[in-house]
């Protein structure tokens, strides 16, 4: 085993406060999938049951609804929740601005002041990068306050909500984004240092400063390796369970591996009916045990049940963790809502997409997905428009919409030319990009002697290093970028009909959609650093040649951010589920949008049940909360937003004959 690196400072001290007894359990799963309700059911259960045991339920989801299960108001600390009335649990929504910041604050003066004087950047250029600029920050902030937990050796038990796969596994393999910020760092406060070391043939020291990151790092990530047990959170849907088993293959593909010690099927209908609905669900329930058994065999599978009505509020949570994960559990009473309310339904016809760009956004598993290649369908069935539907999603899923393989290529989808897809690795996208400039450099270099170019070759490394830095949200922008020359100038005519091609952007859930939207001011200073560390040799041929392609990737940033930015060229589609959670969710995602000034064309309700339930309790029961929940919103964020309904269904949509029966089901709300 590799030995702990010795911490320094307040960091040793709390390393021997008997940190080693606490539990670190990870709920991860695809997105919608009911992973909060899941991991805050353990937690008061856990809490609940052993009173003496101290719990800290902690989200690392950048889209935190922690506060919406426990049916009340959390602030961004750590904070004490009662769930009984002798027992109490800790609670911490992660701001992970805030918590990075605190975590910078230590260092920043020192690092600032090495870096002004070792490059060519000033203070005022570094300090952007060194805030709101520094890639996997959301996830080293994460890290850092799970950290901070078991360090503290306040708890026995710590038990974290995660951001949907995709991203929850760039926390797992943050190593490599935070070493090559650590690596930019010390280039940049280490010129006279590197350039005697290359010279003389030795490797110059690390920063005592940067050197103490590294330790940081790599404890924390011997304690999330070696601490963690992982339970994997799905539903007896086919896309939920898909998806779960290809996250589950990549995690064992990581070095090193990683894998599930515990499953939890969620939403699952225990009993058969007469119900259609209900029966198909109970169907569905067989064929995903039967799949977890075989796939995980050796893995002790658990059950949670759906009565039809949401889990709000510790005491219920307490119930459902019992009936869980305890020995025995009784049923939960079905809970009605306080208010119900009433919706006219009417018939509508899928609405028209003026705009060259729809983004559809949402919160994870609402069926963004499966709305945007309806959207596709209807636009090219009904319009003759040629149509590119494309995912930037990190764990995409069209493939399994249209039932067929999609990659990183526009394909047609059947046999059908004008109807496209794409699954984007924006990451990919990024460094080909980076590649192609870390080559041009090379090649100059190789065929001059260092002797000559002393400043060059420091100035490579400091480029090279910089490329390397990526703020959030630049890989999701190189992939729409990607696909912008569909909707840029003199490119429209690609499209079968005269130039009325449609681009349809199925993004990533709530949280990181958000961050690709806020990133363009990001990405124009990154690219401005990027120019100044060519500026002093921009009389070189290749510098120049350089600094007109990072150029032209600044102006394409631009183009891209007043695109997303105009009412008659965007539109965005909010998707939701008409339940508790992901109503208040997509509430807020409202207001973030008209804060960012992204145009709202309607928002689309998923899986709404529209037929008649009068003989089904539990159909009845989600009926009359799917109700209230879009009562009480359409009074307030979608007052003036067209509300549209697809129905819930009992098969899975899947192909495009599928897609093409769903787009006739439509509903206006009112």
């Amino acid at each position: 085993m590799k030995p702990k690196p010795q911490r320094t400072g307040n960091a040793e001290l709390r390393a021997k406060s008997g940190q080693g007894k606490t539990e670190l359990i990870f709920f991860l799963g695809k997105g919608g999938v009911g992973k909060t309700t899941i991991a805050a059911a353990y937690a008061c259960w856990r809490a609940h049951s052993n009173r003496r045991q101290r719990v800290l339920l902690l989200s690392t989801d950048p889209a935190h609804s922690l506060g919406d299960v426990l049916d009340r108001k959390l602030p961004p600390k750590l904070i004490a929740v009662s769930i009984s009335k002798r027992a109490q649990l800790a609670v911490h929504e992660i701001d992970a601005e805030q918590r990075f910041r605190k975590f910078l604050d230590r260092y920043r003066e020192p690092l600032i002041a090495a870096i002004e004087s070792g490059t060519v950047f000033t203070r005022e250029e570094i300090q952007p990068l060194l805030s709101s600029t520094l890639p996997g920050m959301a996830e080293m902030a994460g890290l850092l306050a799970i950290d901070d937990a078991l360090q503290s050796g306040r708890f026995d038990c710590v038990v974290v909500d995660t951001a949907p796969f995709g991203h929850t596994l760039r926390l797992f393999q943050l190593p490599e984004a935070f070493q090559k910020l650590l690596r930019f760092l010390e280039i940049s406060s280490s010129r006279d240092a590197i350039l005697a070391a290359h010279f003389r043939g030795r490797v110059p020291a690390p920063s005592p400063l940067l050197g103490e990151w590294r330790q940081i790092l790599e404890s924390l990530l011997i304690d999330l390796r070696q601490r963690a047990r992982l339970v994997l959170v799905t539903t007896p849907e086919m896309f939920a369970l898909q998806e779960s088993l290809r996250v589950g293959a990549v995690m064992r593909a990581m070095s090193p591996p990683l894998r599930f010690q515990e499953l939890v099927l969620n939403r699952m209908v225990v009993r058969r009916s007469r119900c259609p609905t209900c029966n198909a669900q109970y169907r569905e329930v067989a064929g995903a045990r039967a799949l977890l058994r075989r796939e995980f065999p050796r893995l002790p599978l658990r059950h949670a049940p759906d009565d039809g009505a949401p889990i709000l509020g510790p005491a219920r949570l307490v119930r459902f963790g019992q009936q869980v994960f305890g020995d025995h559990g009784s049923p939960l009473k079905a809970l009605a809502p306080r208010k119900t309310a009433k919706l006219r339904v009417s018939p509508a016809a899928w609405p028209d997409v003026p705009q060259q760009l729809a983004i559809t956004v949402g919160k994870g598993g609402v069926g963004k997905t499966t709305v945007s290649a309806a959207m596709a369908v209807h636009l090219r069935t009904a319009n003759k428009t040629q149509v590119a539907v494309c995912s930037t999603d990190p764990a995409p899923s069209l493939d399994d919409v249209f039932e067929q393989p999609v990659d990183g290529g526009l394909r047609p989808m059947g046999d059908d030319p004008g109807l496209l897809a794409a699954e984007i690795d924006a990451p990919a996208a990024f460094h080909a990009w980076a590649a192609q400039m870390k080559e041009k450099i090379s090649d100059v270099l190789s065929t001059k002697s260092s002797g000559v170019h002393v400043d060059l070759w420091f100035e490579r490394l400091l480029f090279e290093a910089l490329l390397e830095v990526v703020p959030p949200g630049l890989d999701e922008v190189f992939g729409v970028l990607h696909l912008s020359t569909l909707l840029g100038p003199n490119r429209t005519s690609r499209g079968s009909e005269g130039g009325r091609f449609k681009l349809i952007l199925d993004m990533a859930p709530t949280g990181h959609a958000l961050e690709l939207l806020r990133t363009p001011e990001r990405i124009l200073h990154w690219s401005r650093l990027l120019l100044k560390s060519l500026a002093a040799h921009r009389q070189l041929p290749f510098a120049r040649d350089v600094g007109a392609e990072i150029a032209q990737f600044a102006s394409n940033v631009r183009w891209l951010a007043g695109r997303l930015h105009d009412r008659s060229t965007t539109a965005a589609w909010v998707v939701m589920l008409a339940e508790p959670l992901p109503d208040r969710e997509t509430e807020r995602l409202i207001r973030e949008l008209r804060g960012l000034q992204v145009p709202i064309a309607g928002l689309i309700v998923n899986r709404l049940l529209m037929v008649h339930v009068d003989r089904c309790p539990r159909c009845r029961l989600r009926q009359t909360w799917q109700f209230a929940s879009l009562g009480k919103l359409k009074n307030t964020a979608f007052r003036d937003t067209p509300l549209y309904a697809l129905p819930e269904l009992t098969r899975p949509i899947s192909g495009r004959a599928a897609l093409e029966r769903l787009t006739k089901e439509l509903r206006r709300l009112s």
